[in-house]
């Protein structure tokens, strides 16, 4: 097979800048989306629901007590305490469709009391220091991108709720080109982070599909995957150090690479979201920027002849940077970029991509296709893997103009060993499929693999909806069924989503009572009070 070097870095992800997202929208306001004809039909004559304007929706008086705000200013000063409607509803909730639906109908019940700007990891513990003193829970937030209800807090007992946005803590510390580590801060941006990476030759090859708003500290308490991770590891896995803020002090954690100094306690902050303290900063491995890339797509018969060959290459190699099988359904609507297999659009698409050094990209790339080739697979070329690539960042404003047209859009994720994933697969398009038939709103189920290991490999599910007489419980019925059936299966209720409120029940069935007992323990060390991000995860 011969390879096109491609002039290296032709990356998009550089050039990506950061997007101050304006709830209750996706990515760049000024972007406008219009639904190509595979997303368009799945609209068909469904009642159109755009929703209230942000602008004129009124969040309840702030209760944060007046002593505690003038502290915040003393602090940080008056300039990065913010209390304005339009403040507190951008730091409402994340960006899950229950989240949206909620916001799309003016309300802002639990928007934050205040939004609290700190400069420096010091100012960050003396922040929860004077909240914890007073009862007022604290979130943290970076991109504020969370899917699972991860920004949305347990108010009760609680003197009040202050957003902490780290955007000011968004520096590149340090680069230690010798060890290949560099030293991020927590409120730094995923796309600016690469960007000054990239000014040094290096790259972190973190490229979750939450890219555009997403931000260092949320990768790591929620441990994001990316979609090259084939090729760079989830972001927990490229963690070699983090510093962490609690009400009782700080926390640094990570000495050497692969310490065995008892348990690796960098594991348990990794994934906490925000309830054990706020991570500042953190200390993580990088690459070199890559030389060159190529992308392909395959199509195989079935799904299960893709997965199938998709197990072969993370068991015995070699791994693409990015692998990625899309079911049947999925490969048929594709509904970022429909036709883009022609109007042949049967089996399932199967996208590689390879980068990093030009004389090892060709050889890797044809000692990958060879398998792929002997496992059935028919290559379609460089077009459907480039358009993949280009696109991959725009599936996600899609769910704006689908839901302003009565269509409901939702995601949702999981993990499990090889021997399991086709009855996962199974049960969970079931549950989904039979609830919100039974609902009125029978849906489009559609799943891909995109993260493999030599053990398993997760599945993603979208799923598509017209809109019932109450779209929110339905959808919470919904959910509730495919997290049994997930559990049900043996497998984890998450692998890159994190667990927010919306996955907490089944989080502490996975886990069982005395381990989430041992996580309580470590929440009332380092966070007595519980202000730290409460009702969330424990």
């Amino acid at each position: 097979m011969t390879s096109h070097d491609r002039p290296g870095p032709d990356t998009d992800e550089t050039l990506i800048p950061v997007v101050q997202m304006r709830r209750p929208r996706w990515g760049d306001p000024e972007r406008v989306t219009e639904l190509p004809g595979a997303a368009a039909a799945l609209a068909g004559d469904a009642t159109p629901n755009p929703g209230v304007d942000p602008s004129s929706i009124t969040p309840p008086a702030p209760a944060v007590p007046a002593s505690v705000r003038a502290d915040l200013e003393r602090l940080v000063g008056d300039a990065h305490v913010a209390d304005s409607a339009d403040a507190r509803i951008q730091h409402t909730r994340g960006f899950s469709t229950p989240d949206l639906l909620r916001l799309r109908s003016g309300d802002a019940s639990d928007a934050p009391d205040l939004v609290v700007y700190p400069g420096d990891h010091d100012e960050v513990v003396e922040i929860l220091r004077i909240c914890s003193a007073a009862r007022v829970a604290v979130v943290p937030f970076t991109g504020g991108t969370s899917v699972v209800g991860g920004l949305a807090p347990d108010r009760s007992g609680f003197a009040g709720v202050v957003s902490l946005d780290l955007r000011r803590l968004d520096r590149l510390v340090e680069v230690d080109d010798i060890s290949r580590v560099a030293t991020l801060q927590a409120g730094l941006r995923g796309s600016a982070a690469e960007a000054l990476l990239r000014e040094r030759g290096w790259t972190l090859g973190h490229f979750p599909q939450s890219y555009e708003g997403a931000g260092i500290g949320g990768y790591a308490a929620t441990r994001s995957a990316g979609q090259s991770s084939a090729g760079y590891g989830r972001f927990d896995e490229v963690v070699e150090g983090l510093v962490l803020a609690t009400p009782r002090g700080t926390v640094e954690l990570g000495t050497a690479p692969r310490s065995a100094a008892g348990p690796d306690l960098r594991q348990l902050v990794l994934g906490s979201e925000g309830v054990f303290g706020v991570i500042t900063s953190v200390r993580v491995r990088v690459r070199p920027a890559p030389e060159t890339r190529v992308f392909d797509g395959w199509r195989f018969a079935t799904f299960t002849d893709g997965a199938t060959a998709l197990r072969r290459l993370a068991q015995d190699g070699p791994l693409p940077t990015v692998l990625r099988l899309s079911d049947e359904a999925e490969t048929a609507v594709n509904l970022a970029d429909p036709g883009q297999l022609g109007a042949d659009a049967t089996g399932c698409l199967v996208v590689t991509g390879y980068e990093g050094r030009a004389p090892e990209v060709p050889r890797r790339r044809e000692a990958a296709s060879e398998v792929l080739a002997d496992a059935g697979g028919t290559l379609l070329g460089e077009e459907p893997g480039e358009s993949w690539r280009s696109g991959r960042f725009a599936g996600p404003y899609l769910r704006d103009p689908l839901l302003d047209a009565g269509v409901l859009v939702e995601t949702l994720e999981t993990v499990t060993y090889w021997s399991g994933l086709h009855d996962l697969r199974a049960a969970v398009t079931a549950a989904i499929t039979d609830t919100l038939t039974a609902s009125g709103a029978p849906p489009l189920v559609m799943c891909h693999i995109s993260h493999v290991y030599p053990a398993g490999a997760s599945l993603y599910f979208t799923v598509v909806a017209p809109f019932g007489a109450d779209p929110l419980a339905e959808w919470s019925a919904a959910k509730k069924a495919a997290n049994e059936a997930i559990r049900a299966a043996g497998a984890s209720i998450t692998h890159h989503h994190a667990i927010g409120r919306d996955h907490r029940d089944a989080y502490h069935d996975e886990i069982g009572a005395l381990a989430l007992d041992a996580l309580r323990a470590v929440k009332n060390t380092l966070d007595p009070a519980g202000i730290c991000n409460p009702g969330i995860l424990i």
